[in-house]
């Protein structure tokens, strides 16, 4: 299957106020690829750089460094129309529905505006957008309501659909359910793998939780401080992690039943992760790691091909 989006050592810097040489290294050489109807999810806790890449990727932030195909094209040199057209053809869902929608538009004018916005003529408005409510399980009587009027969930579905009424191909997911009710978010995950059919799309999934990654993706990349410490298939990642970060996520997931929560060994990263203005030498994560050895405070590790299914950023599983 050929790849949608294929990124090449990307990096996206931001400045430290008050000094010219101190940079925030939010996403600091990240390659990967998605293949056309995959979903690949991204995963880590706060601070690791997963929203920042989505960004970056949608060129919401400019990257500091590095490449971003998509179809093909160079995006990073995009300019005018083409840039419109692949703004068209991408989109994001971002993490609270509470503030991405405009309070003082209607319903039917944020669902009309990136219509407007790309020329796309639907002939009757009115009947359109009804028909696309239904598709997101909503109906005509939130045409004209406001925001506020809306409950959390209602809210990412009118989100959800703003963002895949312009038939884009690829969509990025930032944390789309962390905001909603429980009782809710499966809703929205279900929701979001019948569109993905429906429509053919090509997705990244963002999110903390490594256990709602592993039920929507095909294949997961887990990142530490602004770089990807493994990537493989969702579920060999998951039943089988390699790096020893992916071991302490995994390992935190929460387990119904005490008797297995109790015999489950739980993998515990040593202190806090360190700033990423001033990331350690060597492995990222070896100030925190119970498998720590000498080269890994001397060496970076690559990302590493392990198997056919996996890569992995450890000096473990690599050759030295």
């Amino acid at each position: 299957m050929s790849a949608l989006i294929t990124v090449e050592d990307l990096k996206k810097y931001f400045g430290v106020r008050g000094s010219f040489t101190k940079k925030v290294r939010a996403v600091d050489g990240v390659s990967f690829s998605i293949a056309r109807g995959e979903t690949l999810g991204v995963v880590g806790e706060s601070g690791c750089g997963k929203t920042t890449l989505g960004k970056t990727v949608l060129r919401l932030y400019e990257p500091t460094s590095g490449r971003i195909y998509f179809d093909g094209k160079d995006v990073t040199k995009l300019r005018g129309d083409e840039l419109k057209e692949f703004r068209r053809n991408t989109q994001m869902v971002f993490q609270d529905p509470h503030t991405s929608l405009n309070p003082r538009l209607t319903i039917a004018e944020t669902l009309l505006e990136p219509l407007k916005e790309h020329g796309v003529d639907v002939g009757d408005a009115e009947a359109y957008l009804v028909k696309q409510l239904e598709t997101v399980g909503l109906s005509a009587e939130h045409l004209y309501r406001y925001p506020h009027e809306l409950s959390g969930g209602q809210k990412q579905r009118v989100a959800i659909l703003r963002a895949i009424l312009l038939k884009p191909k690829f969509v990025v997911l930032d944390e789309p359910t962390s905001s909603l009710d429980v009782s809710v978010q499966a809703q929205i995950l279900e929701l979001l793998k019948s569109l993905q059919k429906s429509h053919n799309l090509t997705y990244m999934f963002i999110s903390h939780d490594i256990a709602v990654v592993k039920y929507m993706s095909d294949r997961m990349a887990v990142m530490y401080l602004g770089k990807i410490a493994e990537l493989g298939d969702s579920d060999s990642v998951f039943t089988n992690p390699l790096h020893p970060y992916s071991s302490a996520l995994i390992s935190s997931v929460p387990v119904p039943d005490p008797r297995t929560a109790r015999s489950r060994a739980r993998v515990k990263p040593r202190g806090e992760p360190p700033s990423p203005i001033n990331p350690p030498s060597g492995c990222r994560f070896h100030p925190r790691c119970p498998h720590v050895m000498s080269v890994c405070r001397a060496r970076e590790p690559p990302l590493a091909e392990v198997d056919s299914k996996r890569q992995v950023a450890c000096w473990l599983y690599i050759k030295q």
